[in-house]
């Protein structure tokens, strides 16, 4: 239940309210996607990494053998969206010569923030036993927080797969899950503090000592920016290698359309060029 707060929370994470034409967005995002997925690159759908009917992802394949494995998982504030609508995301890190693994996921209120994590942690480990080589995390909003919390001290990773993780970079991530217990949102997601403390990255020590990238678009609502700015501060000072990114005047939505350009500053930045 929302309770009386000092700061209008539903207003600050409000993302499509400040963007013009927003309503449009996802039947943008439907198109684009289904084009790609039509373009002829090799994508293999609805691998399933676990019983339930949205535990599956896709695998886009480059021309050649993989460099390695990206994984991106896709927002939605864990109450909307799947992998379908982004498909056409991968082609930056595809042409750069890595294999994509989309995974979906159970979303609330069928299930918990919690075991959301764990799902993401079991896509990773079903990919990364298709495709050899380091490994490479990115995430959106909702999917930010969960790459960000593969790399957690609670890590539901296998110290194996961990250990091939090279490089994490949350976009416009959400790492301080307290504040949505105060938001309209929370009555679908029935946040309580027990569970938005332990799946808030930033009251977690770094698993081993991970390389973070943390990217926001400048544009974006205040609190984005606070919550990307805050991980990456609090993690460098408990010895991680991070790094803070605000990205000129992009926001909530323009700032990862750049994942499908191969010649990208957010693709040269997550795949270290």
């Amino acid at each position: 239940m929302k309770t009386k707060s000092i700061q209008d929370w539903d207003d600050a994470f409000a993302n499509m309210a400040y963007i013009p034409g927003s309503e449009d967005l996802p039947d943008r995002w439907t198109a684009r996607a289904a084009a790609y997925r039509d373009s002829g690159v090799r994508i293999e759908l609805d691998l399933p990494y676990g019983k339930h009917p949205r535990e599956r992802f896709d695998m886009v394949w480059p021309g050649g053998a993989p460099k390695g494995l990206v994984v991106f998982v896709h927002g939605g504030y864990w109450m909307r969206l799947d992998k379908s609508y982004w498909t056409d995301l991968a082609e930056g890190a595809r042409a750069r010569g890595w294999a994509v693994c989309l995974p979906s996921y159970t979303l609330a209120p069928e299930a918990r923030i919690a075991h959301m994590t764990r799902q993401i942690g079991q896509a990773i480990t079903v990919a990364a036993g298709q495709v050899a080589g380091p490994i490479r995390l990115s995430g959106h909003s909702a999917g930010g927080h969960l790459v960000s919390r593969m790399i957690c001290d609670d890590t539901p990773l296998a110290a194996d797969v961990l250990a091939r993780v090279a490089h994490t970079m949350s976009i416009s991530g959400l790492h301080d899950l307290r504040p949505l217990m105060w938001t309209g949102m929370n009555d679908t997601l029935h946040l309580d503090a027990a569970e938005a403390s332990a799946e808030s990255a930033v009251l977690h020590w770094p698993a081993g000592n991970p390389c973070l990238t943390t990217w926001v678009g400048g544009g974006e609502r205040p609190e984005f920016i606070r919550q990307t700015q805050i991980l990456a501060q609090l993690w460098q000072g408990l010895d991680a290698d991070t790094r803070c990114v605000v990205d000129g005047t992009h926001d909530h939505f323009t700032v990862i359309e750049g994942l499908n350009n191969p010649e990208s500053d957010i693709i040269r930045g997550f795949l270290q060029i």
